[in-house]
């Protein structure tokens, strides 16, 4: 459901919810711009500005165009190893009782994985595959191999660990149309057992 707010006379911003397949929303609709519409990433969320006059389908295809346009434009994460890891920390004090893994990168050699876990050395390596998708997607994923840590397999206490992530279903939606979109095989497998 989209909420609406007026920032000024010629300005309404509306928020659209994240969808499995996007992040959260914000359009600026102006009485002031007459034309053309632009998208940038604010955090985690799109914001796009679009005129005023633009009304239903029009301006839903309108938005859409923009928004497809942003996520296929550029990587929404360039971040490097070391913030992947911060990141993986401050998740694994929300989502994994404070259960850290001991290194967390970006590796190219991820053919059929999106990311793994080796719960003998607590690493994680995720695909580099995954620096294209919006962060909560990424977030899921780092949940996820964190719960490897606490729980080797896929079993009921690893899904109850993982699920504490309250996007984990949509990400698995969003990674599986992802991978399709480019024609890839992933295996359900994630876990490195011989280390």
């Amino acid at each position: 459901m989209a909420k609406h707010k007026n920032t000024s006379p010629d300005t309404i911003i509306t928020v659209e919810p994240p969808r499995f397949d996007r992040p959260e929303v914000e359009i600026r609709a102006s009485s002031r711009r007459k034309k053309t519409g632009t998208a940038h990433w604010s955090g985690s969320r799109i914001v796009v500005q679009i005129p005023a006059r633009i009304r239903g389908r029009e301006r839903a295809a309108f938005v859409d165009d923009l928004v497809v346009r942003l996520l296929t434009q550029r990587p929404q994460n360039a971040a490097g190893d070391a913030s992947l890891e911060e990141r993986a920390r401050v998740l694994a004090s929300q989502y994994n009782d404070g259960v850290e893994p001991s290194s967390v990168r970006w590796v190219k050699n991820q053919q059929a994985r999106w990311a793994s876990c080796s719960p003998a050395s607590r690493a994680i390596r995720v695909s580099s595959r995954l620096r294209q998708c919006p962060e909560w997607v990424i977030d899921a994923v780092l949940v996820h191999e964190l719960a490897h840590l606490q729980e080797a397999d896929h079993s009921p206490r690893f899904n109850e660990i993982a699920d504490r992530y309250p996007r984990q279903g949509d990400s698995a939606l969003f990674l599986e149309g992802y991978a399709l979109g480019l024609g890839l095989a992933i295996e359900e497998g994630d876990v490195d057992v011989a280390d």
